[in-house]
């Protein structure tokens, strides 16, 4: 047997013995194989194996250091259990649902090795057993032949390049069609459900010697561009744009490509709009999403809440019993949010956003109002908890997401199903996307109060959509931006200097007094050391911090010496290195220990999580930090704990997760850390502007240190590009108010 990792393809065949693991939803799977000489692990996407059937499995030997040697399966045969004793095993095993150890033993007692014949093509003898009817039998041999259907499919799709679990996809959504469908349609693959990327369906089209002008790859190369920019942000491209990209991409000339996006409009696979003198064209979910956006936050306005009398008396209760005093601009969005029931409030770090939100739920709760909390992220949900002192929750949690077959988010509450409340307040909604807004406004009960808040200034979402700049823009809604800093903040140089960044000044970086420090320095090696250093022993020494939970390093890209990979190498290096207790996984090129502090890198709605309490549930999200607790090797599986949640992967996903001691800006995105460190250097010029760096000094609540060249913070500051996004909601929301005036 190989002893280490080894890209040779081997084949071996045997009886199946133990099934150890299996993720019911993807497939993965971890068993012993008796090879006739041996018991081997096998892992991989193995729908249905089940214990009893005779398997020969293709594939290469690894060997981990936690794991020790393992066969990973990229393709399999089943056989049929042929003798008496293993078709005992196999129905035992529960692989067809109906059939029990005793129910298994009747049959297989009655039939013997005829048994699964039985099953398949003469069923209603089963009848002849005790306690089986024939409505029963009949169900038995339905099962039975699911299961076993996709064992063809798997097999001739295998020989396109299409991996099993894939396989497991395409056949639940085709079934016994499934190659059928592909040598008509390879790009049927490119459904958003299947996930299979365009480039590889290309290639299967290329093999079937499909012409490059074909109208179904035109048309999937399309949908393809407008889903890739879809997750850059933008919920639609102009015309032009489109058919441009496109028509380079697909090598086919642009009156083409142009004509079958006219055909495409037809059949609405995708949906056009004029904006100004310009067409733009959306996919449909993205267009029914700004559209119900906006039609629904206009009936907000015509509709509004009814206002709440004798606001000015009870912010004056609120001043003398707290001992506080309101700012002008926090009265106006206090009054806005209580007599209007809908405002945008804004605002940099320090100007009172919080005091004023407080102010807004104790009003509203003494009034008798249902008030909820909520925020895209747990961490921010957390953050927002401890500054108000009331509950809030993620938007996942209070919409109640639930997933369907295809793994899409789907929230059970809805207009059918409303939240029980007369408000809902929103922070951090530079992070909420249009899809997300809107499952809110659909959520939302007729005449509750919509409170949103964010910071105009910081990074847009993202997903796919710019709401807290459309909502603003279209001057249609009350919005109170919160500029004075108050003298408690003024204090604090992470303050002053993020509202100096945004002006376009320059940040004082002398001052070695307050919390926010720069280290001058030149070069990459050097700055990175420092960063380590600073990371490893100075600020855990002299503040008592936490590199788990309160320092991170933030940087603009992941590529470079000063990147998030190369960082994150040096990093782990330094804080949790390789020890004989710990266990190991090499993912993607990189190594995952045992203690490490990591980061989900996509939205995963399957992946098991369970808290302390016994509650239980599904989904992982994009930018979610925690730490690898465990990497079990008996069941192929880690176990990582994010937040007050203990999350289980199987090996096949390990590659979500990423070391996360240091992180790009964007992925940062409403989280607050006690302490920021960021390098400063120069590198792509795409990320070299004021938005970004401001993001990441907001991200800091007690110490912000920069490290590098103040050349790069002027560059920055200076750069005050904005990240361009095409949407459609401020048009739908305009066009909503010219046709009302």
């Amino acid at each position: 047997m190989p002893g280490q990792e080894e890209q040779t393809l081997y084949e071996m065949s045997g009886s199946v013995e133990r099934v150890i693991f299996r993720n019911e939803k993807n497939q993965y799977t971890v068993l012993e194989l008796n090879n006739s000489e041996e018991l081997v692990t096998v892992v991989g996407c193995l729908p249905f194996v089940s214990e009893g059937e005779e398997l020969k499995v293709i594939g290469t030997w690894t060997s981990h250091p936690s794991f020790g040697p393992q066969f990973k399966a990229q393709a399999c045969e089943r056989s049929r259990p042929a003798t008496a004793a293993a078709i005992l095993k196999y129905l035992s095993s529960g692989a067809v649902k109906g059939i029990g150890a005793a129910t298994a033993a009747r049959i297989v007692e009655t039939f013997g090795e005829n048994a699964l014949d039985i099953i398949e093509n003469d069923p209603e003898r089963l009848a002849q057993v005790k306690g089986v009817t024939k409505a029963k039998a009949k169900k038995i041999s339905e099962d039975f032949k699911q299961a076993n259907g996709i064992k063809d499919v798997m097999v001739r799709l295998g020989k396109y390049g299409i991996t099993p679990e894939e396989a497991v996809r395409v056949w639940k959504r085709y079934g016994a069609y499934a190659e059928e469908c592909i040598r008509k349609d390879p790009f049927c693959l490119c459904d958003e459900e299947l996930d299979i990327d365009f480039a590889r369906a290309d290639t299967i089209a290329a093999s079937l010697e499909m012409p490059q002008d074909d109208t179904g790859r035109v048309r999937a190369g399309l949908i393809y561009v407008l889903r890739h920019n879809a997750n850059n942000g933008h919920t639609c491209l102009p015309r032009e744009s489109l058919v441009q990209v496109a028509s380079r991409m697909l090598q086919v000339e642009p009156d083409v490509a142009g004509g079958i996006l006219r055909s495409m409009e037809d059949t609405f696979d995708v949906h056009t709009d004029i904006f100004g003198e310009r067409e733009f064209l959306f996919l449909p979910r993205y267009y029914e999403s700004e559209t119900y956006c906006a039609e629904r936050l206009e009936m907000m306005l015509r509709y509004p809440p009814q206002s709440i009398v004798g606001v000015e008396g009870s912010i004056k209760e609120i001043e003398i019993r707290e001992g506080i005093h309101y700012a002008p601009e926090q009265k106006q969005a206090i009054t806005q949010a209580l007599e209007k029931g809908f405002l945008i409030l804004t605002g940099g770090p320090g100007t009172g956003k919080t005091t004023t939100l407080n102010g807004i739920i104790r009003i509203l709760k003494e009034k008798g109002e249902t008030v909820l909390l909520a925020a895209p992220t747990g961490r921010a949900a957390k953050r927002m908890s401890e500054l108000t002192g009331e509950e809030a929750k993620t938007v996942h949690r209070m919409l109640q997401v639930q997933w369907d077959e295809a793994d899409n988010p789907v929230f059970s509450r809805n207009e059918q199903n409303p939240l029980e409340c007369d408000a809902v307040v929103v922070d951090e909604l530079s992070m909420v996307d249009a899809s997300l807004f809107e499952g809110i406004l659909r959520a939302l009960p007729l005449g509750c109060r919509l409170i949103l808040v964010g910071d105009c200034d910081q990074l847009p979402s993202v997903g796919a959509g710019n709401v807290l700049g459309d909502l603003i823009a279209s001057q249609l809604f009350p919005v109170v931006q919160l500029t004075e800093i108050f003298r408690q903040s003024m204090e604090s140089l992470i303050v002053t200097n993020a509202h100096r960044i945004v002006a376009g000044e320059m940040p004082q970086l002398k001052d070695k007094t307050h919390d926010f420090f720069f280290l001058p320095l030149r070069r990459a090696e050097t700055i990175s050391s420092t960063i380590v250093d600073l990371c490893a022993r100075r600020l855990p020494a002299s503040y008592g911090y936490s590199v788990y939970q309160d320092i991170q390093v933030l940087t603009p890209g992941r590529k470079g010496e000063l990147g998030t990979q190369e960082l994150n190498r040096r990093l782990q290096e330094a804080l949790n290195p390789p020890d004989k207790g710990k266990k190991e996984l090499n993912v993607n090129g990189y190594l995952l220990r045992e203690g490490d502090k990591v980061m989900q890198v996509k939205n995963n709605y399957n992946l098991p999580w369970s808290r302390s309490d016994g509650t239980t549930g599904e989904g992982v999200f994009n930018g979610d930090m925690g730490i690898l607790i465990e990497i079990d090797k008996a069941a192929g599986a880690i176990t990582v704990a994010i937040d007050d949640k203990m999350v289980l992967y199987d090996i096949d996903h390990a590659g979500e997760l990423e070391l996360a001691y240091a992180a790009t800006v964007h992925k940062s995105q409403g989280n607050e850390f006690q302490a920021v460190v960021m390098p400063m250097f120069p590198g792509p010029k795409q990320l070299e502007y004021r938005n970004l760096l401001y993001t990441a000094v907001t991200r800091a609540k007690n110490l912000l240190i920069l490290v590098g060249e103040e050349r790069t913070v002027q560059a920055m500051v200076a750069n005050n590009r904005k990240t361009r996004r095409y949407s459609g909601l401020l048009h739908f929301l305009e066009r909503g108010a010219e046709g009302k005036g």
